[in-house]
């Protein structure tokens, strides 16, 4: 899975739809399609951004 996920940068907003209970996101790191997102109810996450979409949020 590509697309959104090969342009997301460390500081951006995000939110993962299968997990709405881990609210809002901010990306740490995106290496190889490995991006780490630290997540405000669940911590620090490393997604496989080829296997995982994530959802830009541009107003928080």
């Amino acid at each position: 899975m590509t697309g959104m996920n090969d342009l997301l940068e460390p500081g951006q907003l995000v939110r993962l739809p299968d997990r709405p209970d881990w609210g809002l996101g901010q990306v740490q790191s995106n290496i190889n399609g490995r991006i780490t997102v630290n997540f405000e109810h669940e911590g620090k996450v490393v997604i496989d951004g080829a296997r995982v979409e994530l959802m830009p949020v541009f107003d928080s």
